[in-house]
This record gives structure tokens, C-alpha cells and sequence, in this order.
């Protein structure tokens, strides 16, 4: 037999989890050249680190590196095709800088420290929208960057919607375990 306190906390459980399960999925923390990190150290292709990956607006990007020898630039396209530093959007220097996706589209990121961006330290960043029959107007590229130059996403544009749904299931999984567990 249940006793009156376990089922008050029991109901009180099951709205925690019911509540938890409507809120928004949470944004995903992605570590730029995961374990590598931010380097021009051990050839990391940070093209292809991109292209196996799936941003999302709200996402996190994390650059970790040693501030004495990198730091981050985000650039304009035509910046980035040239690694020319002269005029960043924004410049990051801490080692541990994290940006927060606010948009889709490209959002390109280099090393201002001579040479690094040469060597491939840059890497572009493109959030898709999370579906659509038709590329709505903000996710074709801006006019700076010529449409034949944008390198098309190797990542089906599923992927958000396909992980979006499987947290969904883990919720909706947890949710039943608890009330299992308790009934």
C-alpha cells in the first residue's frame, strides 16, 4: 500500500518531469577541433570538423587554446577567404571563449596570429534552417559571399529535426521510468 506522503511525492515528481519534458531542448556545446582544440598543432582539418556536425541556432561554440599562442577572430566572408585580420567583427583572447549561435547562415572564425589562418586555422561555422521544402531567404548566402564558393553541407538537413526528436523520446523514456519506478 502507498502511503499518503510517497503519493504526494510521487504527483509532485511527475509534474517535475512533465514540466522539464516542455521545455525547450537545450543548445548543444560544440568544442571546436574537439579534442585537438583551437591549434595549429597536429594538422587539424577544421573544414571537415564542420562538416560532421549539425549547428543549430542557440548552439554553443567553444574555442579552447593557449591565449599566448592563438586567440579567435569571427570575420566577414571575404576576410575569411583572405585571412585578412585587419577588421574583425569581434576578437576573442580568454582560451576559453564560448559564442553563442544567433542566427543562420555562415559565421566564419579565424586566428589573427600571423600565419595561423594560413596554415587552416579558420573554420566556417553554417547553421541551416531545421526543415524546410525551400531555403527560406536569410539561409541563402549574403551578398558577399557568391553562392558558387559556399561549400554545400555535407549534414542532412534532417539531423536537427532527427535530434531534436530523439531528446524528446529520452524525456518522454525518463518521464515513464519514474512513474514505473514509483507506481
Amino acid at each position: 500500500m502507498v502511503s499518503e506522503g510517497m503519493q504526494r511525492r510521487a504527483v509532485a515528481l511527475f509534474w517535475a518531469f512533465v514540466a522539464a519534458l516542455l521545455q525547450p531542448s537545450m543548445a548543444d556545446v560544440y568544442k571546436v577541433g574537439d579534442s585537438a582544440g583551437w591549434t595549429t598543432i597536429g594538422k587539424v582539418d577544421y573544414k571537415q570538423w564542420a562538416a560532421t556536425k549539425t549547428f543549430e541556432v542557440g548552439d554553443v561554440i567553444l574555442f579552447e587554446y593557449s591565449p599566448q599562442f592563438h586567440n579567435v577572430m569571427q570575420v566577414t566572408h571575404a576576410e575569411y577567404r583572405a585571412c585578412n585580420a585587419s577588421a574583425p567583427i569581434a576578437t576573442h583572447t580568454t582560451g576559453n571563449d564560448t559564442i553563442t549561435i544567433t542566427s543562420h547562415g555562415h559565421h566564419f572564425f579565424f586566428c589573427g596570429v600571423p600565419g595561423h589562418c594560413q596554415a587552416g586555422q579558420k573554420v566556417d561555422i553554417n547553421v541551416l534552417r531545421a526543415s524546410s521544402s525551400a531555403p527560406a531567404p536569410s539561409t541563402l548566402p549574403s551578398p558577399s559571399v557568391p553562392a558558387s564558393i559556399v561549400p554545400s553541407p555535407s549534414p542532412s538537413e534532417a539531423a536537427p529535426l532527427l535530434r531534436a526528436s530523439s531528446r524528446l523520446f529520452c524525456k518522454l523514456w525518463l518521464v515513464v521510468a519514474v512513474i514505473g519506478a514509483i507506481v
